[in-house]
Formats: C-alpha cells, sequence, structure tokens
C-alpha cells in the first residue's frame, strides 16, 4: 500500500447545496491554511440534493472559490469522479456510465464547471458493466495522455475489476488506475450484511491486499460516519449493531483520552498509520481544523493491535 504521508482530504458532496457557497469558502479557506491539499468531488454531487435533478453544484462552487482566491489552483489538488450524473434529471436510473463518450463529454463538463483545464485525479465513481472495460480503460488512458487527468483511479470497484482493469492498460500501453477509493471507517458492519447504502463497497483484505503489491493510493470515504462517533443525534446504522461495535467504541474512547484527542481524530488517526487518505466531509470551520489536528495525533501499534483484538 502507498503509506507515503497520508493526508486529510476534504470531501466537497454537499458543497452548493445543503452548504451554501458563503460557508463552503470559508471551509475551504480554513482547510487551504490549515496545510490541506486535496479536494474530493463529483460530477453527480448532490443530485440527490438539488432541486435540479442533476449534479454539478460541488464542482460550481470549488470553482467559483478558486476564481475568487488568485493563485489558489497552485496550492490544491482537484480530484473528480464520472459515471452517476444523471441524464435525465430527478432519474439516477439514466446515469452517464463509464462509455468513452460518456467519460469524455463527463470530465469536459466538470472542467468548465471548474473553471480549470485539468484535474489531479479523475475517478471512475462505481463500475459499469454494461460497457466493456477496455473501452473505460482506453477513455481514462487517453486523459491522461492528454494531460487532462493526471492521475486516474477507481472508487467502488471489486478488486479483481481493478487488477483487470490495470493488466488491460498495460496491454494498450496506457496509464493504469493507481488509486482505489473505498468506504472504510474503524467499526465495521456485521459480517455479511448488506449495507443500506447499496451503491458503497467496503475496504476488504484484497483490497488491502492489492493495494500493498501494487503501492496503489487508497482513499477512505465515510470515515467518520457521518458524525456517529460524537453525535448522539446520529447513531450508527442498524447494521453496525453487534458486540463487536461497543468493545471497539469502549477501546476508542480509552484511546482519546490517553492522546489528548477526541474520537473523530483518533479514528482519522487510525487510518493515517495504516496509509490510507480519508475524505472528510465537514459543514463548519471547527470541524475541518478538528479533522486537520488528527495529523498530530500518534496512534501506536499497540494502539492497532488494541482495536483489532476489540473487534
Amino acid at each position: 500500500m502507498n503509506i507515503t504521508d497520508p493526508q486529510i482530504i476534504l470531501g466537497t458532496m454537499d458543497f452548493g447545496t445543503r452548504i451554501v457557497p458563503a460557508q463552503a469558502f470559508a471551509i475551504l479557506d480554513s482547510f487551504v491554511a490549515g496545510g490541506g491539499v486535496w479536494l474530493d468531488t463529483a460530477n453527480c454531487y448532490s443530485f440527490w440534493t438539488d432541486p435540479s435533478g442533476v449534479g454539478g453544484a460541488s464542482e460550481r462552487v470549488i470553482g467559483e472559490w478558486l476564481r475568487a482566491r488568485p493563485g489558489a489552483r497552485d496550492t490544491v489538488r482537484i480530484a473528480t469522479k464520472v459515471r452517476h450524473n444523471p441524464l435525465v434529471p430527478h432519474r439516477p436510473e439514466s446515469a452517464e456510465g463509464l462509455s468513452a463518450q460518456a467519460v469524455y463529454a463527463g470530465v469536459e463538463a466538470s472542467l468548465r464547471r471548474l473553471g480549470v483545464d485539468h484535474v489531479d485525479l479523475l475517478w471512475a465513481h462505481a463500475e459499469d458493466r454494461t460497457v466493456p472495460l477496455e473501452e473505460t480503460v482506453g477513455a481514462f488512458g487517453a486523459l491522461v495522455r492528454d494531460g487532462v487527468a493526471l492521475r486516474i483511479g477507481a472508487a467502488n470497484h471489486a478488486a479483481w475489476r481493478v487488477e483487470r482493469a490495470r493488466s488491460l492498460a498495460r496491454e494498450q500501453g496506457v496509464e493504469p488506475w493507481t488509486a482505489l477509493q473505498l468506504r472504510h471507517s474503524l467499526v465495521q458492519p456485521r459480517p455479511l450484511t448488506p449495507l443500506a447504502e447499496s451503491g458503497h463497497r467496503l475496504v476488504t483484505a484484497e483490497d488491502v491486499d492489492l493495494a500493498r503489491s501494487e503501492e496503489l493510493l487508497v482513499w477512505s470515504y465515510t470515515s467518520l460516519m457521518w458524525g456517529s462517533y460524537v453525535r448522539a443525534d446520529k447513531p450508527l446504522p442498524q447494521t453496525y449493531d453487534h458486540p463487536g461495535t461497543a468493545r471497539v467504541l469502549a477501546a476508542l474512547d480509552d484511546m482519546a483520552n490517553e492522546l489528548s484527542s477526541t474520537r473523530n481524530q483518533v479514528v482519522l488517526a487510525w487510518l493515517m498509520r495504516q496509509g490510507i487518505n480519508p475524505i472528510v466531509g465537514a459543514s463548519r470551520v471547527e470541524q475541518i481544523e478538528e479533522a486537520l489536528a488528527a495529523r498530530r495525533v500518534r496512534v501506536s501499534d499497540d494502539h492497532l493491535a488494541r482495536f483489532a483484538q476489540a473487534r
């Protein structure tokens, strides 16, 4: 696994919908002031909240912020995704998919909204098995060749599909996917229990094995479980209701006290200690300040072992 300097990634999914532009600007300013670098968005964010029924709001807000902050593009790196933006408003089943035409059109629209000539990382947001993998791989490789995307990765993909895509890229002589984005956090759901969020894919042992073997970048989303570690009004989903969760949360409290940190900071530090880059969404400046402070929390091998035993 690529363990070089894991970072806190700013998740911007709600920018322009649940989070108004002025609020988003303040969060972005605080993130950059605190040494944050990576912004994570998607062309579909957040069609399920936006009255328009399509995505693009998050990218537009980031673009507006970049225009209002001369030089900011030189200090941040931008990651966006294609695959899920509805072609028909309010109809997610009309999602663009991952055909070459859809990928090119999606990225072109993203660049326009962001006001940039390239993105630093482009994700395939989820699998699209209606399209030959060779076609998707070729399209992503062409975008790297043309300088439109500096790096490419796969979000919510099975490990075997990622490795198959990497093999196809080698055969085509194009840039392969070198990054994975999956859901991961300290607490884990009951084994073999489907997640309520059907589009989410959890990190598996196979994903970790692949990342370590091939030195792939790994980003995690839902890292802080929608605030459930610290907010009584946001209990963990039922799929997390099992004895292991209670033991892990008790260990988390012990370690937060030992490390003079918050629960959230220990969770983020735990992820980074394993070479994972956690994505953190924030609706207030204090939340991103707290998250960035997790970089100073030192989770030891003993802490890792205690968490593993608690599970």
